[in-house]
């Protein structure tokens, strides 16, 4: 055997350093995904949950994810390129309700791991952002609350809840 030079030495502790990150990451996918308001857990034993936070950002939501969502419908707002929050479903669900409540013309778009984009906007006369859809699978969702106008800071809370 011969002697250790240092780009040997080098070259072993970056592989070392390589496969713990990896094996870090590969056991703790969760963790790897960043929020800025936390993560939201649903499972078919807590079916119902909210979080709260706090719109802003100037980023186009629809130049992150796409322009409209997997029914057509538009992909609208402003928001910050971070989503405000993970959802994890532990749990097919058949139906869901996200709606957004505390401030006037907000929007919503969720992203799922596969990349499909579901996205809603205000409805009714409080114009809070909304939206009901079918065949939710297990996973993490992306969950950007966002606003009409760029820059515009409203305190939130997000209900999201199953639907018979």
């Amino acid at each position: 055997m011969g002697r250790l030079t240092v780009t040997d030495l080098m070259n072993r502790l970056r592989w070392k350093n390589w496969l713990f990150w990896s094996l870090i990451l590969a056991v703790y996918p969760a963790s790897a995904q960043n929020a800025n308001f936390g993560t939201l857990t649903l499972t078919s034993d807590r079916a119902i949950g909210s979080i709260s936070g706090t719109t802003g950002g100037s980023t186009s939501l629809p130049a992150i994810v796409s322009s409209t969502d997997l029914h057509s419908n538009p992909c609208l707002g402003f928001g910050d390129p971070t989503p405000d929050h993970i959802l994890v479903l532990q749990n097919n669900f058949p139906k869901l309700k996200l709606q957004v409540s505390g401030g006037p013309d907000t929007t919503l778009v969720v992203q799922g791991s596969d990349g499909s984009v579901r996205c809603g906007d205000n409805i009714g006369s409080r114009r809070d952002a909304n939206m009901v859809d079918t065949n939710w699978s297990a996973g993490s969702y992306r969950v950007w609350v966002g606003t009409a106008t760029p820059g515009v800071r409203r305190n939130y809370t997000l209900t999201v809840r199953q639907m018979k």
